[in-house]
């Protein structure tokens, strides 16, 4: 090699990029630190089980950036070595591989106790990584070192518990109740809060009282900004976790041993209120007729598709969401396989356990059968496309139907809820319907229809997945349209049972509205119309006569249903009115003590109505008044067998 002005030369040879071979990633030239942190990146990455796609171009054009800005390491880089570059010299691509190397370098250069003086702390260091979440847990935005030290030390012990938190879920309700003190003492407490030997417990309760302030107000949060630079709203659902998280958080020092070596007043580590158990969120109510209709309309579903631009199942996901009522996590994770037709019948098999059980199986209906099997098609094509081959026997029963384009180097990973929950929303909101409305309603709906279709609640718990009654309860919805329907299926016993008002599914003292409402969908019906009730005995049920001669009020086989209570109501005002008038004392206590079994039952009668919080509606309603019996409708019966054997007059002459 020749040259006229070596330093010409050389100084060429310091700002050209080394020449590109393919499949070769040149590190020479660059720092030891910054080459060894590279390749130890690559390494870590390709050990990494659902990754995501690094391509040799951004590895190179990593290198190349570092090369010609002489950083010594990535660390730097992160730093502020982003600033002043174009997109094409620093792409997304090329962030991205950076971003996930300087995350697992943290574990390398910090140990425990130093993030602990960062201010940040590392998961990995204990073993633990949270579904869909980095290792990286920043607590700075806690402005006391005192507090966040306590924070690290609890967070620090839940990672070392066997009983460690599945989920982000607690890490985040933590922070924020640390936050949320933090930010408050800064603005408000002496020496801003930094020292803790001056806190007493007007100044939590203080805080206490801001909370509760800014909940009844709506008022911004002090401490939290959401990614967008806005600050959330204070609600009593956050008051709830903040309060609770707080008394955690301090009560844990003490029993630690932290606030006796920090000089804490015990007023102020005790002054925090027990937040609650749990707030009673509002259940979504389902889907209106025209809204279900704009929801399942066909042009409106070709809109959905449009806003699927990569073509990853958005509108096979929704669609199956309303046909068969499914979460949206449960249809969104469906296997390639999860279909199938056994002696015919179209069945889909899901994952109800929410941790990879695919064993549960439902009938599905034939549209949703040939557009779920179309989809599967796709994703085949799909995966061929990218590896050149089809998937083997062994991988099949692995693969996502609906798979991501990111972090899926093997085709098991489907596209995440926040994805078609965001198209979802758009969708929505581009209808214009009037209001929010999410896809889990379809759930609701479903369940709502199943009732009405005289689903008991028993078989909606089981087709849902749900583990309890109480749970399935939630997405059912009684309509007035069905109040009657209850009100004749809630009955307890008449006046000559020996236990006059007692719920006839057994014992259920105190009554809630979780039992009644359980009663109401699951008694039977196996009974006949009396005057003022029911007759349950089945003799005369099945079209007996009464042994009794019609002695119903003395009978314990009469029951009272809700249907019946303002006439038995009215009943009680005339022997009330009876008694008052009766000519001395003793004939108005024999008269009281006749009644007082029906005043018993007429009680238990109430008491499960209101349980139900439907007593106010029984009242207004006269369902079978006494005169309704003297009726036509009422006194002309016919045997049911009779009328089943009977034809019509078509049938008669052969005519269809």
């Amino acid at each position: 090699m020749t040259y006229q002005d070596e330093d010409a030369f050389r100084t060429w040879c310091a700002q050209a990029l080394p020449v590109t071979q393919p499949g070769l990633i040149n590190l020479h030239g660059l720092p030891p630190l910054l080459a060894a942190e590279i390749q130890w990146g690559l390494n870590a990455h390709a050990q990494v089980k659902q990754r995501s796609n690094w391509d040799l171009n951004g590895i190179k054009n990593l290198i190349n950036h570092c090369w010609r800005g002489r950083f010594t390491s990535l660390i730097d880089l992160d730093g502020e070595g982003y600033q002043g570059l174009t997109r094409r010299q620093f792409d997304s691509m090329v962030r991205q591989i950076c971003w996930e190397t300087v995350n697992g370098l943290r574990c390398v250069y910090y140990s425990p106790s130093d993030t602990k003086d960062a201010g940040f702390l590392e998961t990995d260091h204990f073993g633990r990584r949270f579904k869909n979440a980095q290792s990286h847990f920043n607590i700075t935005a806690v402005p006391q070192r005192w507090l966040r030290d306590l924070l690290w030390d609890h967070l620090a012990e839940w990672l070392r518990s066997p009983q460690c938190p599945r989920t982000r879920g607690p890490f985040d309700q933590m922070r924020r109740a640390a936050v949320e003190l933090g930010v408050f003492l800064e603005t408000d407490a002496p020496a801003a809060g930094h020292d803790p030997t001056v806190l007493r417990r007007e100044h939590a309760e203080r805080f206490v009282a801001d909370q509760r302030h800014r909940a009844r107000h709506g008022l911004p949060s002090l401490g939290m900004v959401l990614v967008d630079g806005r600050s959330p709203t204070v609600t009593d659902l956050s008051c709830q976790f903040v309060f609770n998280g707080v008394r955690k958080l301090l009560y844990s020092a003490i029993t630690a041993g932290h606030a006796e070596r920090l000089g804490i007043d015990t007023g102020f580590l005790t002054a925090i209120p027990f937040g609650g158990t749990g707030l009673k969120q509002r259940s979504r109510n389902p889907f209106s007729d025209d809204v279900a209709r704009a929801l399942t309309d066909e042009t409106n579903l070709r809109r959905l598709e449009e806003l699927d631009l990569n073509d990853r199942g958005l509108r096979d996901i929704w669609e199956t969401i309303v046909a068969t009522g499914r979460c949206c996590s449960e249809v969104v994770g469906l296997r390639l396989d999860c279909i199938g037709r056994y002696r015919g019948l179209a069945m889909l098999w899901h994952d109800q356990t929410k941790v990879g059980n695919y064993n549960e199986g439902i009938r599905i209906p034939e549209p949703i059968y040939q557009r779920l099997d179309a989809r599967r098609t796709k994703t085949l094509q799909l995966f061929e496309k990218r590896y050149g081959r089809t998937p083997a026997a062994t991988e099949r029963p692995g693969l996502a139907l609906f798979p991501s384009r990111i972090r899926n180097p093997n085709g098991r990973q489907p596209i995440s809820y926040g994805h078609f929950n965001q198209r979802f929303k758009t969708w929505i909101a581009s209808l214009d319907l009037g209001g929010a409305y999410v896809a889990h309603q379809a759930r609701h709906t479903l369940a709502t229809n199943l009732l009405r279709a005289g689903a008991t609640l028993t078989h909606i718990r089981r087709y849902l997945g749900q583990l309890s009654e109480r749970m399935a309860e939630h997405y059912v919805k009684i309509a007035n349209s069905d109040l009657e329907d209850v009100l004749n299926t809630i009955w307890v016993a008449g006046p000559g049972a020996p236990n006059p008002g007692k719920l006839l599914s057994g014992d259920t003292t105190p009554i809630n509205r979780e039992t009644a409402l359980a009663l109401a969908l699951d008694l039977s019906r196996r009974s006949t119309p009396a005057d003022g009730g029911f007759c349950t005995y089945q003799p005369v049920v099945d079209g007996g006569s009464c042994p009794w001669k019609l002695d119903c009020e003395n009978c314990d086989n009469f029951v009272l249903s809700g249907a019946d209570l303002l006439y038995w109501r009215r009943k009680a005002e005339q022997w009330r009115s009876i008694a008052e008038n009766a000519p001395d004392d003793a004939t108005a206590d024999y008269l009281h003590t006749v009644f007082e079994p029906t005043a018993k039952a007429i009680k238990g009668l109430e008491q499960a109505l209101a349980a139900l919080g439907i007593l106010d509606e029984a009242l207004t309603l006269d369902l079978r008044r006494p005169q309704d019996y003297f009726h036509r409708t009422w006194s002309t019966a016919f045997r049911a067998r009779d009328l089943a054997a009977l034809k019509a007059p078509d049938d008669a002459t052969g005519q269809a």
